[in-house]
């Protein structure tokens, strides 16, 4: 079993910043895919930002150039640093690990941070 902790969310003022950490437990493999994903109330969740065991990053179109992946591969530890936060980016914040070639075996999530942006 994997267990995924997540910290960091909070309040925020638009045009302010926030780091989310996430750190795996028990059978994490090094080749996992780690990366974070969100969900507005009334919406699906959806893929914020993937990075690799080797460090090759993807980010959604709505965060490019404004948020930063990272991982510590001894630590299996994931941050999503957040800068230019805007209202629209509230939600609950997830991590997730995945193996790309056995996903439906092993796909795992944290329970949640929530990134509330307002005045």
């Amino acid at each position: 079993q994997v267990q995924l902790v997540e910290s960091g969310g909070g309040l925020v003022t638009p045009g302010g910043s926030l780091k989310l950490s996430c750190k795996a437990s028990g059978r994490v493999f090094s080749n996992v895919v780690m990366g974070w994903y969100r969900q507005a109330p009334g919406n699906k969740r959806e893929f914020i930002a993937t990075i690799t065991s080797g460090g090759t990053a993807r980010y959604a179109d709505s965060v490019e150039d404004r948020f930063t992946i990272s991982r510590h591969n001894a630590r299996n530890t994931v941050d999503l640093q957040m800068d230019s936060l805007k209202p629209e980016d509230t939600a609950v914040y997830y991590c997730n690990i995945y193996l790309s070639d056995r996903r439906s075996e092993y796909d795992y999530w944290g329970q949640g941070t929530q990134v509330t942006v307002a005045p």
